[in-house]
């Protein structure tokens, strides 16, 4: 299904094997002139897998692996791509799966029927019917030589394009142990695509994107702190940073944007930046250190501030554009009574902008400034209403804007031990008195950006769902992003004007987009209170 309410005008950052990113496998069909490359798992937590032409680079099939790929191997006559990938849980497990692509109907399955999977490090058909695998063993308990041998065992099935999923028992995966080494074929794998096309050079995903008034477009991604493209489409700039940029706001004296990476993880990686990097050319003119993990907002005034994200990392990292305040999500260490409603230890509190021009005093004492983020202090902040809007609920943030009556439509995750369940994302739009949902629109995959104009919020999802939401009714519109005719996943949206929408992909293309919406949407699965 394509997006009904979308057209997209042009494409930035378009160019060969664009949907892998930086690859570090390549298998080559030279038969049928097909070349398969995988890309490295990034910190949006996939992995892909794109097969194409090698005459035109054209990509006819895509799929995303939650694990690193170690092997690949096309079918000798069916449309067929198997895919090997598995990871190692840090302790005792090896997991993976393995994949099977059609390449007719993009479609593809797991088909080891073991909970965890097995970690699967080669693959080679026999023929027709038999496929070798070499898997890693199920775990290194008490047998260093996991790490550097594996299992050897033959499947067969008469027809592979019929097999259903989980349907290769643990019994069929016995074989004799043998030598498995590990082999890095990321250098062989850019050999491949470099051969293919000269110009060839890996995006990564991209987090923010902004529209400047003279026609610039700014990014930031991945691997690049920001990045800026002319109206000719030329890339003018670009930032490289190792961790990349996670938001961006253009500064308030029109010459400048300020940049913020992503919240570090616990145990890798260096304190979060903020910096105010020059549109002319992208020099650093300032770097603030913030005291703690942040997301960096608009607020209604124009002016950048600096929310904290609080103890839940990524997961509570709450974005509200165009606040008139500043919002987070509060974790209060507070125990929970039993029958006692929604989450009452996680609440949205708010820290007040001030009208600066009539409380300078204000500026510097209070954490806010006339040319910086605003930084309100903890201090600063009250407790509006419980987070969780479900009694019984935990609920983690993620992006979302202010309306104009001083609501609030923001998307987010139900936690739950399993991981994300079914209809556990979802969109909320909340009644600024008490938070109470006006509506709310739930799904299966999780939301990845959002934005609004004055009619609908348009959401993102980890599926390549593109959704439009009518504000006051919360009803859907609902199509699914594709460039060249490959689903891709929206990580970035904003609206850059009426009827312009620019969506970031997470393997690094700028989307300038037309929106056309009925006055009416079609039916979503929407609750209305």
């Amino acid at each position: 299904m394509a997006t009904p309410f979308l057209r997209v005008d042009r494409i930035l950052g378009d160019r060969p094997f664009t949907e892998v990113g930086d690859p570090v496998l390549a298998v080559a069909d030279r038969g049928r002139g097909l070349l398969a490359v995988a890309g490295a798992i990034e910190r949006r937590g996939v992995a892909p897998v794109g097969v194409y032409r090698t005459d035109d680079l054209a990509c006819l099939a895509l799929l995303r692996s939650r694990d690193r790929v170690h092997a690949m191997a096309f079918h000798p006559t069916l449309p067929l791509l198997a895919v090997g990938t598995g990871g190692y849980d840090g302790g005792y497990f090896f997991t993976g799966e393995l994949l099977l692509l059609d390449l007719e109907t993009g479609a593809h399955a797991s088909l080891l029927e073991h909970e965890y999977g097995r970690k699967v490090l080669g693959l080679e058909w026999l023929d027709a019917q038999e496929l070798r695998i070499l898997l890693a063993p199920p775990d290194d308990w008490q047998d260093r030589a996991a790490h550097v041998e594996g299992h050897v065992a033959v499947v067969r099935r008469p027809d592979w394009r019929a097999v259903p999923p989980r349907t290769v028992a643990p019994a069929e995966l016995a074989g004799p142990r043998v030598p498995a080494p590990r082999p890095d074929g990321r250098e062989a794998a850019r050999r491949a695509l470099s051969g293919l096309a000269a110009d060839w050079d890996p995006r990564h995903s991209i987090r923010a994107v902004e529209a400047l008034p003279d026609g610039r477009i700014l990014a930031a991604l991945d691997a690049v702190a920001v990045e800026s493209w002319l109206p000719s489409g030329q890339r003018q700039w670009a930032v490289p940073d190792e961790w990349g940029g996670r938001d961006l706001v253009v500064a308030a004296d029109g010459r400048s944007t300020w940049v913020a990476g992503p919240v570090p993880w616990v145990w890798k990686g260096p304190a979060q930046s903020v910096a105010r990097l020059s549109l002319a050319d992208g020099t650093e003119l300032d770097r603030l250190p913030p005291a703690g993990p942040v997301t960096l907002v608009r607020c209604l005034d124009g002016r950048p501030a600096l929310a904290p994200v609080g103890s839940d990392g990524e997961l509570g990292r709450l974005r509200v554009r165009r606040g008139s305040r500043v919002y987070f999500r509060q974790h209060v260490s507070a125990p929970r009574a039993v029958g006692r409603g929604p989450d009452d230890t996680t609440w949205l509190a708010a820290a007040d902008l001030p009208e600066l021009p009539e409380l300078p005093e204000l500026s510097e004492h209070d954490g806010w400034s006339a040319e910086g983020p605003h930084r309100p202090r903890r201090k600063a902040y009250r407790r509006l209403f419980p987070f969780a809007f479900t009694p019984g609920e935990t609920h983690f943030a993620g992006p979302g804007v202010e309306l104009d009556d001083g609501g609030l439509v923001h998307t987010g995750t139900v936690y739950d031990g399993r991981g994300l369940q079914p209809g556990g994302s979802f969109v909320v739009r909340r009644a600024a008195a008490d938070g109470a949902p006006l509506w709310v629109f739930r799904t299966d995959p999780e939301a990845t950006a959002l934005d609004a104009d004055d009619r609908h919020a348009y959401v993102g999802y980890r599926d390549g769902g593109l959704v439009a939401l009518d504000l006051r009714t919360g009803t859907a519109t609902r199509g699914r992003l594709s460039v060249g005719g490959v689903v891709a996943v929206p990580t970035a949206l904003t609206v850059a004007g009426p009827g312009r929408l620019l969506v970031g992909t997470d393997d690094g293309r700028i989307l300038d987009c037309s929106v056309e919406l009925p006055a009416q949407g079609l039916p979503g699965r929407t609750v209305n209170s």
